[in-house]
């Protein structure tokens, strides 16, 4: 049985850099692009990954969650890269090599630049795609593997439709959904038709990952979950598997209980089925949202706010861990859970705030397996660029140099007291 771990997390896009083949590249280059800025070199991860786990060593954590890109090992359809699956397999062997457990995630995201053309997330072509793609990596990593995350915020689409059928409302901010989204009509037309030329398909089937989808099509999302998860399975009975769901701290005031029983089963209900059988769930919080008779409510007008427009509330991730083991019986893991402030200090005291909340739960018997602050380094927070800072280690942009902040060692001072 591994020990309770306490770690850090990031995604390979957000760090990596020069992920050339990926979707994420080719619309944040675009003329019209709605990025705030291309990713580029990004935190340069892929050649500092010692480095960087090093740091998170030296400060006393003992896990690491970072995802491999499938962009980088099938770059073209049926094409895999036996270099990158090499460099995967370095990266595990450098956690090992440390004592630091991997958890790792198979897509955060991005996907390759061919599967969006031929029809993305909403094409059933996705769910034998992502098996294959599976196949390849458990197949030659199997050894290495522990957990393995299939899917990052499987529930993302859906959340992202109820945003974007709400835009026109002036009262929805771009911190109503927990991922770095900027929404511009007038340019998000004009890079949708220069999507499509990039992409070689109609513009209005442009489907990648962080796009709105229905419930139906989230059903396709979780097919090729279960894809994943049976051919892992069939590899490896040994290795945990589970998805991570993005999911808010839904309290009711004035009436609210219905709505929130609705929001909640949006979110984590709906999904429930596809996932019962894993072997866990990543719990995935930023914030709580206050639910009337009338709805969401804006964030009370004395709270503070955090850089992605969150109300700072730390105390929201232990009360979603114990709503999500009311219905899921499995091991819960918080994947992701932090806060973006340029103020460091503001930062200790929100992870020493949510980390005694989720102690609290695991003392009173909720099967907790681990805690991953988001996010290891400060990096490219998609759509919204370099701006956001939620990283536990600062990286300078133009010499890449690492600074690592008192939050790293104030984490590795919690997890002392429970590794």
């Amino acid at each position: 049985m591994e020990s309770f771990m306490v770690g850090a997390a990031t995604s390979a896009h957000q760090v990596e850099g020069n992920n050339t083949h990926c979707d994420f590249w080719v619309m944040e280059n675009l003329k019209h692009s709605d990025y705030a800025e291309p990713s580029g070199i990004a935190c340069d991860h892929y050649n500092r990954y010692e480095e960087d786990i090093c740091l998170l060593k030296d400060a006393g954590l003992n896990a690491y969650r970072f995802s491999i890109e499938w962009a980088r090992i099938e770059p073209l359809e049926g094409q895999f890269d036996p270099k990158e699956i090499e460099h995967y397999r370095n990266v595990l062997k450098t956690c090992r090599k440390y004592g630091v457990t991997p958890v790792v995630t198979l897509h955060h995201f991005s996907s390759p630049a061919w599967l969006i053309g031929k029809g993305g997330w909403k094409n059933k072509y996705v769910v034998d795609a992502f098996g294959k793609y599976t196949r390849y990596v458990v197949e030659n990593l199997k050894d290495e593997l522990s957990y393995v995350c299939t899917i990052n915020e499987a529930n993302m689409g859906f959340q992202l439709q109820k945003v974007m059928k709400d835009m026109m409302n002036a009262s929805k901010r771009e911190g109503d959904v927990q991922v770095g989204v900027k929404i511009n009509m007038k340019n998000i037309l004009l890079s949708m038709i220069e999507q499509g030329r990039a992409f070689h398909c109609n513009p209005l089937k442009i489907n990648a990952f962080l796009r709105p989808r229905s419930q139906k099509d989230e059903e396709i999302v979780m097919q090729a979950h279960q894809k994943a998860r049976s051919v892992i399975k069939s590899i490896s009975k040994d290795i945990k598997v589970g998805l991570t769901l993005s999911l808010f701290d839904y309290q009711p005031v004035d009436g609210g209980e219905a709505n929130v029983e609705k929001l909640w089963y949006e979110d984590f209900g709906f999904y429930l089925p596809f996932f019962r059988d894993d072997d866990f769930v990543g719990i995935q919080n930023y914030s709580r949202k206050l639910v009337s008779a009338a709805g969401i409510q804006d964030v009370p007008r004395k709270s503070a706010v955090t850089q992605m427009g969150y109300e700072d509330y730390p105390l929201s991730i232990g009360n979603v861990v114990r709503k999500a083991a009311k219905d899921f019986s499995g091991e819960l893991i918080i994947t992701e859970n932090g806060i973006a402030t340029d103020d460091d200090e503001r930062r200790c005291e929100f992870i020493r705030e949510a980390f005694e909340s989720v102690m609290q739960t695991k003392a009173d018997g909720v099967k907790v397996g681990g805690y991953f602050c988001w996010s290891l380094l400060d990096n490219f927070e998609w759509q919204a660029g370099y701006s956001k800072t939620f990283g536990l280690i600062a990286v300078d942009r133009k010499t890449l140099q690492r600074y690592p902040k008192k939050s790293l060692s104030l984490l590795g001072e919690l997890a002392a007291a429970e590794i």
